[in-house]
């Protein structure tokens, strides 16, 4: 039975959709010189990041550019796009993974940064790679509850830091062929930022709304990838099994809601291998799958937004889109939107 994992809106949409680029773009073929010797010692293969993974390149911040400054420009970007004044604005959720410190939440810099009101309720919400698809959620809630009128979705991801000392860290003389596959997923991350405006539907003409999704966890496979901003673990070939296995638990519903034949399937963007068996353990049509990971890697929970925001010139008025994720741990999710 779905419980409350399904979930249907009756007046709640996307009013604008943005993406910031990090500046400074980095190639994985840089990876591999700096790990070159390594990759002798041991007998690995070079290349298997554009190979294997399909990432030919991601972005860096510059140095001392914080998550949230990164989170507060996206931000910007959405309410300009949107026209909603920040003084409208009754929640600011920020769901980025990457946090600069524990306390106080990145949330309260994102609202000063854009001089939002007292009144504006903000929070972190955290979920791994899903948590801005739960914070649409949640928002969506509150608007048709009446509480709020419009919500900001931000989040800021950076992976400059992590990826440069985990390229220390298996560039030393101590570093194992197990060490590479334990810490390979950490060179697929990228870097962006990105924002939503949601509202009311009836209240904005041409915004896009939401109707609804499905969400499915099995948390049994809450240590497959363990992760700080000093190092992540994963057991890719374990995370990659599992997280379809949720996936496919997730869509179990997906003919009862019509998504088998949708316009666009914007997906969770992780690597080549992830979304070619996703799409066939789904049934998903591969050439409505837009991709961004080949340049800009797994941007985390701004994965879904980012692709999106790329592909909104593209899109049709009345075009069904799918958003799916999944989140170490493990969650899935998708949510409907009609363009």
């Amino acid at each position: 039975m779905s419980g409350n994992a399904s979930f249907k809106y009756a007046d709640t949409a996307i009013v604008s959709i943005a993406h910031v680029d990090a500046p400074e773009v980095v190639t994985s073929a840089q990876f591999d010189e700096r790990l070159a010797e390594t990759y002798a010692r041991v007998g690995a293969q070079s290349g298997l990041l554009e190979s294997l993974a399909g990432i030919k390149e991601r972005r860096w911040w510059p140095e001392g550019y914080t998550f949230t400054k990164a989170a507060a420009a996206a931000g910007q970007k959405a309410l300009a796009a949107s026209g909603v004044r920040p003084d409208e604005i009754g929640l600011l959720i920020d769901t980025s993974v990457c946090r600069d410190r524990l306390e106080p939440s990145s949330a309260v810099t994102v609202h000063h940064l854009l001089d939002l009101p007292s009144w504006c309720i903000n929070f972190d919400l955290g979920n791994a790679c899903l948590g801005f698809m739960n914070a649409i959620q949640l928002a969506a809630s509150m608007i048709d509850s009446g509480q709020i009128n419009y919500a900001l979705v931000v989040d800021g991801e950076g992976s400059r830091y992590t990826q440069e000392a985990t390229l220390s860290r298996l560039a030393g003389p101590d570093a194992t062929m197990a060490d590479l596959f334990a810490e390979f997923a950490t060179l697929t991350l990228g870097s962006g930022g990105a924002a939503a405006v949601i509202g009311r539907h009836s209240d904005n003409p041409g915004s896009h709304r939401v109707i609804g999704g499905i969400s499915r966890g099995d948390t049994s496979h809450h240590n497959l990838c363990i992760g700080t901003l000093e190092k992540m673990i994963t057991d890719t070939r374990g995370l990659l099994d599992a997280g379809l296995d949720v996936s496919k638990l997730a869509w179990g519903d997906a003919d009862e809601w019509g998504w088998l034949d949708a316009d666009r399937y914007i997906i969770h963007q992780v690597s080549q291998v992830h979304t070619a068996m996703l799409c066939e353990r789904l049934g998903i049509d591969t050439a409505r799958v837009p991709l961004t990971f080949p340049l800009r890697g797994n941007v985390g929970p701004a994965s879904i937004p980012i692709t999106l925001s790329l592909e909104v010139d593209s899109l049709q008025p009345g075009d069904r889109v799918i958003l799916m994720g999944m989140g170490s741990g493990i969650n899935a999710a998708a949510t409907e939107v009609v363009w």
